[in-house]
């Protein structure tokens, strides 16, 4: 069966050398991968964490977004994208989705701001950029910051542009095993504003400044004031290394997915009973191939009979009891939901 994820590993051939170094935690490799980063999504204000839970959560402590506060969010995500907002206290507002694309409505975000609104997280759900200039536009014209949740679309374009630099607040990304690029675990933050990029720098370690945090002795010192609340999430340096030696090959796995793409699109690109995901001036990373069905499970069924194990990847969200009950209709979602089937699209499939 060919797997709709398959993690890749490049050869790491240094990490006896650093795991047996005693440099273990945020050291060099750490910052040389963040460097990579910042290259190649074209912005300064780039750093990466432990996880991509903890991406969230430094970026909403930076953000001023405390208990109680409402964001904006699609239940048609990743658990690992909706949850840690509960975690940090927020209370989740669903908007509905585009049934063609699974990606944000941005009428129906709209309709959900209310006066404690305090962020609209705008998931590209499944590598397939969402409404990018719309939804931003919303949040510019109510004053609302926007998230762009990238958990799945490291490598996704919008007009050309790598999503992480076309936003106009924050972007996160994860960097666990079946993410592009895979980590073992982590995740990156991307700001647009330099005051919040060196404030969470402060937030990611536990609200310490580095370069007064030890005397003359190398003891803590106490004119070192802790003035902000903070988490322990600096990615080690073996979780760096790993990075840095994926980023070697990052464009060519996305493009060996891109290009299974386009062999799946060759072939359901011109019949009615299989829809191929697809908007204009985007261009997705093929994290997997979407596909809009009248018949999931039966289509489900028929690509595992050949060998292909298909999937509906996510459930929707707000199906689940942690969120609360909602009584907004979601007539996007419940279409999308109905009718999306994924099928492998990676480099493994060559």
């Amino acid at each position: 069966m060919i797997p709709l994820y398959k993690p890749y590993m490049p050869e790491i051939l240094d990490l006896q050398d650093i795991i047996h170094s005693g440099a273990l935690a945020y050291g060099n490799y750490t910052k040389q991968f963040e460097e990579k980063l910042r290259e190649y999504f074209g912005t300064p204000y780039l750093m990466v964490t432990t996880s991509f839970h903890l991406a969230i959560s430094v970026a909403l402590t930076a953000m001023d977004i405390k208990h109680g506060d409402e964001v904006i969010a699609s239940p048609m995500a990743c658990l690992a994208s909706t949850q840690p907002y509960l975690s940090n206290g927020c209370r989740i507002r669903w908007a509905d989705v585009d049934p063609n694309t699974g990606t944000l409505d941005p009428v129906s975000v709209e309709k959900q701001i209310s006066a404690n609104t305090k962020a609209i997280i705008h998931n590209h759900f499944c590598g397939y950029p969402g409404y990018i200039d719309e939804i931003n536009e919303i949040g510019d014209r109510h004053g609302i910051p926007v998230i762009d949740d990238g958990i799945e679309c490291f490598g996704s374009e919008y007009h050309g542009m790598k999503i992480g630099n076309c936003g106009t607040g924050v972007t996160i990304f994860s960097l666990t095993a079946v993410r592009f690029c895979n980590c073992i675990d982590g995740g990156i933050v991307i700001f647009k504003d330099k005051g919040l990029y060196e404030k969470s720098l402060l937030i990611r370690d536990c609200g310490i400044d580095r370069s007064i945090f030890r005397d003359e002795m190398g003891e803590i010192s106490p004119d070192c004031d802790i003035s902000l609340v903070g988490f322990s999430a600096t990615m080690s340096n073996v979780n760096g290394y790993i990075g840095l030696k994926q980023m070697e090959k990052i464009s060519e796995l996305i493009e060996s997915h891109r290009d299974q793409a386009e062999k799946w699109r060759t072939i359901y690109d011109f019949q009615s009973t299989m829809i191929p995901i697809y908007r204009e001036n985007c261009k997705p990373n093929y994290w997997v191939y979407g596909l809009l069905t009248n018949d999931k499970i039966g289509t489900i069924k028929n690509f595992r009979n050949m060998g292909y194990y298909a999937s509906g990847v996510h459930i929707r969200n707000d199906i689940y009891s942690a969120f609360g009950k909602h009584e907004v209709e979601l007539p996007g979602v419940e279409e999308f939901y109905k009718r999306f089937v994924a099928l492998p699209c990676g480099w493994w499939m060559e």
